[in-house]
């Protein structure tokens, strides 16, 4: 990584300047306080762990996040996991933010320089298999903003519970949309006495779509604490 001391000359000097991805973790943000410095993370996804530092003159009022977010697709199979994907696609460090998977498929974040390589790819060797590869480039902001893995504690796993707790809103509203025929559960209509277990996908009209995770644990009063990955329209 850039000494972020030289990095801080730079902005200063007026210009616009970046680390390649590092883990969030490692950085001294006490090194980027300088005056007429201004700086910017980011990376791709909803707390990221590998990020790019931006560095820049504070006349300038923003800047442009530089992350791509590319979702690739094969038949990677059950036991495709992350590791997998990393050694596969190969990028160098500075090039390679997180790595998640999603429904079968992986997201990747990387730099325009990154998305170059992967796009060139037509296959990618995963545990010695040759699997044909479709890449599509996501909205970064766009992704960052409408999704979240939440952990929420509930009293039971009735949809009606569960879904007004993933996507924040009240009861008596989400309850209203099982009524109006507007929510389901692998594809299923649901009722208010449907139960939800892990690994289904509940979609509501217009709030989104939970995909429920896992149930962490059972709390000592008896309620749930549950991993969910919240999508909001």
């Amino acid at each position: 990584m850039t000494d972020l001391r030289t990095l801080v000359s730079q902005a200063r000097g007026g210009r616009v300047v970046r680390t390649g991805f590092v883990e969030g973790s490692t950085v001294d943000r006490r090194a980027l306080a300088a005056d007429g410095v201004r700086f910017a993370v980011n990376g791709g996804f909803p707390d990221p762990s590998r990020v790019i530092y931006t560095l820049y003159p504070e006349h300038i009022p923003n800047v442009d996040d530089p992350v791509k977010i590319v979702r690739l697709e094969a038949d990677f199979g059950e036991n495709t996991d992350v590791q997998d994907i990393r050694v596969a696609v190969n990028l160098p460090d500075e090039l390679r933010g997180d790595i998640r998977e999603q429904h079968g498929m992986f997201l990747v974040a990387t730099l325009q320089k990154g998305l170059k390589q992967l796009q060139s790819l037509n296959s990618l060797r995963v545990q010695g298999r040759e699997l044909e590869l479709q890449i599509e480039v996501l909205d970064a902001s766009n992704l960052e903003r409408s999704v979240k893995t939440r952990e929420v504690v509930v009293p039971s796993m009735r949809v009606d519970v569960v879904g007004a707790k993933g996507f924040g809103v009240s009861r008596a509203y989400f309850q209203a949309g099982i009524e109006g025929k507007n929510v389901r559960i692998n594809g299923q209509l649901a009722s208010s006495s449907t139960s939800i277990r892990e690994g289904d996908t509940l979609v509501a009209e217009r709030l989104g779509r939970i995909e429920f995770k896992r149930v962490i644990n059972e709390t000592r009063r008896g309620n749930f604490k549950l991993e969910l990955e919240v999508h909001k329209s």
